[in-house]
């Protein structure tokens, strides 16, 4: 059985180097075998937090909310794609993530963080890690964590240079690490209800 894995990525802005990580990790998942869907903030367009998915009558919410709860309810894992602003969570990722909550639990979810510069988005990292346990995942230990990644990887999300090697080296532990978690957590969830 594939994994079914939703990338998600968040960042509004125009002219946005962090799909390039996006998008390398959908191939690079692909590759492995898993089933990755890129899930982009954006794109998707949710309002800012009025309603949460849950607090609309059954049938209700906005079809673009509706048809996100679907693949977030059967999805195996998660992979965030964040990017560092002033030492903090992208607002575009973080007011999609926060609409749902249930949705998320009893899964796996991993981190992955880009920046222009050296610091490679770990302030991010770090506030990500916080707000998924919260939210009711599993966060693996192992992160990705990508500076310069417009010299990292190319306007088609190729590794490039030393920094693209690098990344080529770090993403098999992070992505067996994911693995591990994802089987791990469908087998408990196929054999022992959730407690809550």
């Amino acid at each position: 059985m594939a994994d079914r894995i939703l990338i998600f990525y968040g960042s509004y802005r125009s002219d946005r180097q962090g799909i390039r990580l996006a998008d390398y990790l959908v191939r690079s998942f692909r590759d492995r075998g898993a089933e990755p869907e890129l899930i982009d903030a954006k794109a998707v367009g949710l309002p800012m937090l009025d309603r949460m998915y849950k607090e609309y009558p059954a049938g209700e919410a906005p079809e673009a909310m509706e048809v996100l709860a679907a693949k977030i309810r059967t999805a195996d894992a998660f992979v965030f794609v964040t990017g560092e602003y002033n030492w903090g969570q992208q607002p575009g990722l973080k007011n999609l993530t926060d609409h749902f909550l249930e949705e998320w639990y009893w899964r796996p979810a991993a981190v992955a963080s880009y920046s222009a510069g050296r610091l490679a988005g770990a302030h991010a990292s770090v506030a990500w890690h916080g707000t998924l346990s919260e939210m009711g995942m599993v966060v693996v230990s192992s992160t990705l964590t990508l500076g310069g990644i417009g010299q990292t990887l190319d306007a088609e999300g190729r590794p490039t240079g030393d920094g693209g090697a690098a990344l080529s080296r770090s993403f098999p532990r992070f992505a067996d690490d994911l693995a591990w978690w994802t089987q791990a957590a469908r087998e408990q969830r196929a054999r022992v209800a959730p407690p809550y």
